[in-house]
């Protein structure tokens, strides 16, 4: 049982901040911020969730089931991640690439403290076990201050795969699309750093400052960091009507108002971009059906722009109603992964993806979010995000691009060094060796 208490805070965004840096001290953090983004489906302007009084950590072997079981034996918020790899408890698939982060497939736990803000409300929910610290707590988070301890070394970022390998595994790609064996493959690549000694905090207020997304997030388990300025939702719940937002479609952004409308307009009526997101429209319209009610499945939004301060991107929105005889971890798992990081047909093109890309994906592509006590719930898809195990001192970034018919490998090379521009910034000022 959880004790529940509201304030009223002055400056949201001083407050955020200061939660942030207060969460530090827990060995479990997830630090959640929508960056006053519009949206329209939106419960929260922040979350801030930090140690664990249970969790639930496994390899992708039965997972879903595990979950579904902590889920309905806890009843209550559940804060964590699903990574790609999870595949391979949906279908009969395995990971073998190589791995250097050493991230547990799935981690959720259940967390003492969490601080739910919207607009000037803030919502505090604390264990009943813990309750009495809340005061103590507040004063402290109050009087924190936004210096960072700077401990990075010097990064020398690498590509897994170079150009040259990137052009020739996208024709391999191409063939298979002309031989009719898949319509489009998410295609990705990993940046990394060896010998990395980063201060995942600073890099996380970096990266969140010059992004600006609907869905960042600050994730820490012990020695394991996500730093993730992800623009897209994967799938929410309310109640009983499910909402999932691909996107598909990327073109880059200008300072001259004039040129960068001209950008969002070609995005617009590009018909290769437009093609790419109808097909996984249509892949995750097909994926909502299977636990649908009878004719609920709907496209409330098709091929949508939306800008970010880096890109501006085409969003779809498809929404369905939830069949009561299935539960909410179940909704999850007969979506994933989601379309927009595999491709059409989702199975072939997850085979093509472990047998040309160099890298197991891991918790990129994969998606983080929470559950509530009454089963609802909300996950981002972990893109233009950075991965950080400080045990092994190894940092990782990957980005990626849809290839279909239309495809030009340079371009969809040139697509993907434009996503990876705002990591590499703030890993790197000494660029790429």
């Amino acid at each position: 049982m959880r004790t529940s208490i509201f304030k009223q805070i002055s400056d949201p965004k001083l407050f955020k901040q200061q939660l942030l840096f207060w969460g530090q001290q827990f060995r479990e953090i997830i630090f959640m911020d929508s960056n006053e983004y519009p949206q329209q489906y939106s419960s929260y302007d922040c979350i801030l969730a930090v140690d664990a009084f249970t969790s639930i950590k496994t390899d992708d072997h039965n997972a879903f089931e595990d979950l579904k079981q902590y889920q309905q034996i806890t009843k209550d918020w559940l804060f964590g991640y699903l990574s790609f790899d999870l595949k391979n408890d949906v279908e009969h698939l395995k990971s073998s690439n190589f791995d250097g982060l050493g991230f547990p497939d799935l981690f959720f736990f259940q967390p003492k403290k969490i601080f739910l803000l919207k607009g000037n409300e803030l919502e505090i929910q604390y264990l009943n076990m813990c309750d009495d610290e809340i005061e103590e707590d507040l004063e402290e988070i109050n009087i924190q201050s936004s210096i960072f301890n700077v401990q990075n070394s010097q990064i020398k970022i690498q590509q897994r795969i170079s150009r040259e390998n990137y052009l020739v595994k996208a024709s391999k790609i191409l063939d298979h699309i002309h031989q009719g064996d898949i319509y489009e493959v998410n295609f990705c690549m990993e940046f990394f750093a060896e010998n990395a000694i980063i201060n995942p905090l600073e890099k996380f207020v970096k990266l969140n400052a010059i992004s600006q997304p609907p869905f960042a997030i600050y994730f820490k388990n012990n020695k394991h960091f996500l730093l993730s300025a992800s623009p897209e939702r994967y799938l929410r719940k309310e109640a009983e009507v499910l909402i999932s937002q691909p996107i598909k479609g990327t073109t880059k952004r200008f300072l001259d108002t004039i040129e960068d409308e001209k950008s969002r307009n070609q995005l617009a009526l590009d018909p290769k971009e437009r093609a790419e997101n109808i097909m996984i429209t249509d892949l995750v319209r097909n994926d909502l059906s299977r636990t649908a009610q009878k004719g609920s499945v709907e496209v409330a939004e098709l091929c949508a722009i939306y800008s970010f301060m880096q890109v501006h991107q085409m969003i779809s929105t498809v929404t369905s109603k939830l069949d009561n005889q299935y539960s909410a971890v179940e909704a999850i798992k007969t979506t994933f992964p989601m379309g927009s990081m595999t491709g059409a047909p989702k199975i072939s093109a997850l085979k093509i993806i472990e047998e040309l890309e160099a890298t197991k994906r891991g918790l990129y592509s994969g998606a983080v979010g929470y559950f509530t006590p009454n089963c609802d719930f909300d996950f981002n898809v972990v893109i233009r995000s950075i991965l950080y195990n400080e045990e092994k001192k190894y940092v990782s970034f990957s980005v990626g691009s849809a290839i279909t018919a239309q495809s030009l490998p340079e371009k969809e090379y040139e697509e993907c060094l434009l996503k990876a521009k705002a990591m590499l910034e703030v890993l790197s000022k000494s660029g790429m060796n």
